[in-house]
């Protein structure tokens, strides 16, 4: 089963995936923090309103996240190989940064250092505190691909790493959030394209905190509710540590995508050819 947010005729739905349409959830416009997992299971399925993928608007897959949770150097491929961390990188992302898993990544005037980072996503679809990683997967709504667009310019102002990854309009989620039930992500695949080149390749199985030891050392601290997302980290070849370095840039075309849960593709456009100056 898999669920997806898009927007039909100037209407937010959510809707569960069934080949190349979608059936509206009666009562349901977005995934966040009042849309449980069993309260996705539950709903009714508007048959008679299904629609064609071909004609809807994907949205951000979980459009109304309460927090948005990242981790950094999680690959056995991308940390330093002399690496001994005994606690996961981690650091937030606002709403503000979500944009739709076919959306154009807005590329700010301020930063000349844009770069690529493609990474599975997890939804967590039951609220939890504490969880113990035995029952992690039960707290999991579902996957899907995201691109942790950096600055890096801005994210090596300071041992932190906030300024660099929280940019308005540069972070797709998507396509559809895949449940765990549906596909096998313990050695799926990742990859990124630039311009039709791959620029990282790995699979999931390199990860060097999995996806239940997130879960846990997060909601040590915090609560976890419906809706939140965790960013599990990205794969060797970022630009950054490229040479040359290698940037995005106006007109780039990126794709990022998950064997068994989706692809995301996303052109990059200068931020002047948009309206979002106050």
């Amino acid at each position: 089963m898999a669920y997806a947010n898009y927007r039909y005729k100037g209407h937010n739905y959510l809707g569960e995936v069934h080949g190349e349409h979608l059936i509206p959830l009666a009562g349901l416009t977005d995934i966040g923090p009042e849309t449980s997992a069993d309260l996705l299971a539950s709903a009714a399925r508007l048959r008679e309103s299904r629609v064609p993928l071909s004609e809807v608007t994907l949205r951000a897959a979980s459009p109304k996240a309460g927090k948005i949770i990242c981790v950094g150097l999680n690959y056995k491929d991308h940390a330093d190989d002399t690496s001994t961390a005994t606690f996961p990188v981690l650091f937030p992302k606002y709403t503000s940064t979500l944009i739709g898993p076919a959306d154009d990544i807005i590329l700010p005037p301020e930063s000349t250092q844009v770069d690529f980072e493609g990474e599975l996503a997890v939804i967590i679809g039951k609220t939890g505190r504490r969880i113990v990683e035995q029952n992690a997967m039960d707290h999991i709504l579902g996957y899907c691909v995201s691109n942790d667009v950096s600055m890096r310019d801005y994210q090596n102002k300071s041992h932190q790493w906030l300024q660099g990854k929280i940019w308005d309009n540069t972070t797709p989620l998507g396509p559809h959030i895949v449940t765990p039930a549906e596909t096998d992500i313990s050695k799926a695949g990742i990859s990124t394209t630039l311009n039709g080149e791959v620029v990282q390749k790995a699979d999931l199985s390199h990860l060097i905190f999995s996806i239940p030891t997130l879960i846990a050392t997060i909601s040590e601290f915090t609560t976890l509710e419906p809706g939140d997302v965790i960013l599990t980290g990205t794969p060797a070849g970022v630009g950054y540590r490229r040479h040359p370095q290698l940037f995005l840039k106006d007109g780039d075309t990126v794709t990022v995508t998950v064997q068994g849960v989706g692809s995301i593709t996303n052109t990059v456009k200068a931020e002047a050819d948009h309206l979002f100056w106050v």
